[in-house]
């Protein structure tokens, strides 16, 4: 696939990701902007719903969040200093060595890497900092995570759209032309009824194209067994998702 070829498995879905995705804690930004060389300008690379440039924007003077769905932009909730432009992340139009801070958040495994990571040594100001996370399933209790992987694994398996073994193995060993720091433990944690549950699950790609090709809601399979492993919906449950953070610095030599 040539480098910038966006595989769009996502702008059916832009609605539901604004509704339902969870939000990064903001003590993940805290300690991460830290690293950054100055508090110019941020790139959030593949932004989605703006979810990441939301929590940048007290950090920096200006961020501007690329995504390369026009429905994700759309959808994106504004910001005052925040900027947002649709671009992928091997061409994203910005200036070289103009940006001091660079955020992916759980999608680095759709890129072109190589590609990617040139583009991002291009506008990566000198010390500048890149940070990618992602996360994999949701722990909640023994009952509903063996649910949530069954969806997963057996029901949408098939579905899933190739590229996520970046992910699958917690962005380890990327090659990357920066140092990689050492990086802190976080995790994202939210308390849900099962309805919240229930909406999140159906912003994942795979159950998109499972209702694509089959016409039918794959969440409907398990939606009783769900709520009796619940018990009542309207019930707050802690949802905890550990992320896995991979921090790189751009050299000055």
């Amino acid at each position: 696939m040539p480098p910038g070829t966006f595989r769009d498995h996502f702008s059916a879905q832009a609605g539901g990701y604004a509704t339902f995705r969870p939000t990064y804690p903001a003590s993940l930004f805290t300690a991460i902007v830290a690293l950054a060389p100055a508090r110019r300008l941020a790139w959030d690379c593949a932004t989605g719903n703006g979810q990441a440039a939301g929590a940048l924007a007290p950090h920096f003077e200006r961020v501007i969040a690329t995504d390369a769905s026009i429905a994700q932009v759309e959808a994106a909730t504004p910001y005052p200093n925040v900027e947002y432009r649709v671009a992928t992340a091997e061409q994203s139009g910005l200036e070289d060595s103009s940006v001091d801070f660079i955020t992916v958040a759980q999608a680095l495994h759709w890129f072109d890497l190589p590609a990617f990571g040139r583009e991002a040594r291009r506008v990566m100001a000198p010390g500048g900092v890149l940070a990618i996370w992602g996360y994999l399933l949701a722990e909640i209790t023994p009952e509903v995570d063996q649910l949530v992987l069954e969806l997963h694994n057996d029901i949408v398996g098939e579905y899933w759209p190739a590229g996520r073994d970046a992910l699958l193995n917690r962005y380890e060993g990327l090659e990357l032309p920066f140092e990689e720091l050492p990086s802190p433990p976080a995790q994202m944690e939210h308390h849900w009824e099962l309805a919240q549950l229930m909406g999140y699950l159906g912003t994942w790609s795979a159950v998109a194209a499972y209702r694509k090709q089959r016409g039918s809601d794959p969440l409907a399979l398990v939606r009783e067994r769900f709520e009796r492993a619940w018990g009542n919906p309207s019930q707050l449950r802690a949802v905890r998702w550990p992320l896995h953070l991979h921090l790189y610095r751009k050299r000055t030599d």
